[in-house]
């Protein structure tokens, strides 16, 4: 059997599909395509779906939840940046009675809930201290890591990390590339127990380099075969949003991508429990590989 680690993560950057509808309406000329800002149809809600599916294998991950500034928040130079726009639109509120009820069941089900920290975060403790704060309170304990909004990161992003409690983080990747860039291991850049999960596969990359699913799965294969050659811990990222009809393959590839894992014998599951098990442990993959084929 291999011995590896799949690390499966989602970043909740878009739970509503907001000014997208009404790009696909002017682009199809459908103006049923407006149906989609009803919160009733709203087919970026996907929250169910994943954890069905992530149910169906017997198998967790962690969900990073945003909390971006509204304009209102920001300065009136701001306000002339399409990024901000672009943000502002797509917000949502972790404390809304909806939101707060997926965290909570999230979280009660066994799955990770973590912080995907804002735009601008990546380089101000004290806000991402805030955001860190406003879901935790929802969720009513401490979270142990997350990941930056567009992997933004600066020299003392880390640090800024360790020093409001993350316990890791998983920024260090590429949004438009995959591959065990940074190493088949986790990183520890303070020589302690903060961890670095770096990025290996997010699932847009694969679209930037493949026309078809077909083409995106061999790829997503030969990784896997990848990781079980030298005993790597294999983090992806996974939007919810992608697995909506709206993408088209996208549902499709993840279950194969937890299927194959599985096949191959990795051990699968979030961040935080396989931190728990290689660094607050301190097993190798192997290791942990062995405890969980024992557990079953």
């Amino acid at each position: 059997m291999a011995e590896f680690a799949l690390c499966l993560t989602h970043d909740v950057d878009r739970p509503y599909k907001t000014y997208q509808a009404i790009s696909d309406t002017l682009v199809e000329r459908d103006p049923a395509r407006l149906r989609a800002l009803s919160p009733h149809v709203n087919p970026y809600w996907q929250f169910d779906t994943l954890m069905q599916l992530e149910e169906d294998f017997g198998v967790r991950s962690a969900l990073y939840f945003l909390s971006e500034r509204g304009l209102w928040n920001r300065s009136p130079r701001e306000w002339l940046r399409p990024r901000y726009w672009l943000e502002h639109l797509g917000r949502y509120d972790v404390s809304a009675p909806r939101m707060a009820k997926v965290i909570r069941n999230l979280d009660a089900g066994g799955w990770e809930v973590g912080l995907h920290g804002s735009y601008d975060s990546y380089d101000d403790r004290e806000r991402l201290a805030t955001e860190k704060g406003m879901v935790e309170r929802v969720l009513g304990h401490r979270l142990r890591g997350g990941r930056q909004h567009f992997l933004n990161r600066a020299p003392a992003t880390w640090d800024h990390h360790r020093a409001i409690g993350l316990e890791y983080d998983s920024s260090l990747g590429s949004s438009i590339d995959y591959g065990f860039t940074h190493g088949y291991d986790l990183v520890h850049p303070f020589d302690d127990e903060f961890t670095v999960f770096p990025l290996t596969l997010m699932e847009v990359a694969l679209f930037e380099q493949h026309e078809n699913i077909e083409t995106a799965w061999n790829a997503c294969e030969e990784l896997l075969a990848e990781a079980a050659a030298n005993d790597a811990v294999m983090t992806v990222l996974w939007h919810p949003r992608y697995l909506s009809g709206d993408f088209p393959g996208y549902r499709t590839l993840y279950r194969r991508l937890i299927e194959r894992a599985l096949e191959l014998g990795a051990w699968v599951g979030p961040p935080a429990d396989c931190y728990d098990r290689l660094v607050g442990e301190g097993r190798t993959v192997a290791e942990l590989n062995r405890a969980a084929n024992a557990a079953d």
